[in-house]
């Protein structure tokens, strides 16, 4: 009995962290315009950090644990928006081109084959 219990419990704390990733997703507009998500990406930077020490301050002080000052994140000149869904839109746009493309190959190559058989 306590086997599928312990299951069930793993599968609803999965779910549960699961399904608040995509609502955390969908609630800060991450999947819309790259500024939303610049600007969303620059407050992360800003909180996460400070969470981080004042849970590792609450951690230390409920264990008495001493836990080492973590080094600080290194920073990067990179700006996620130029490069943001770029791969997604080269991808898209060489779909919608496709059948068009295909077609005028498929033309080129039975044109081709006429003028050899002739």
């Amino acid at each position: 009995m306590v086997p599928r219990v312990w299951s069930l419990m793993r599968f609803l704390i999965k779910g549960s962290v699961a399904g608040g990733a995509v609502y955390l997703v969908y609630d800060q507009e991450l999947l819309g315009s790259s500024d939303k998500s610049q600007a969303v990406l620059q407050k992360a930077e800003e909180v996460v950090p400070n969470a981080v020490y004042q849970f590792s301050q609450y951690v230390c002080e409920q264990t008495g644990l001493k836990l080492p000052q973590l080094p600080a994140p290194p920073k990067f000149n990179f700006h996620i928006r130029d490069s943001w869904n770029s791969g997604i839109i080269t991808m898209m746009s060489a779909l919608s081109v496709a059948p068009s493309k295909a077609w005028e190959y498929s033309k080129d190559g039975w044109e081709y084959l006429k003028e050899r058989t002739k």
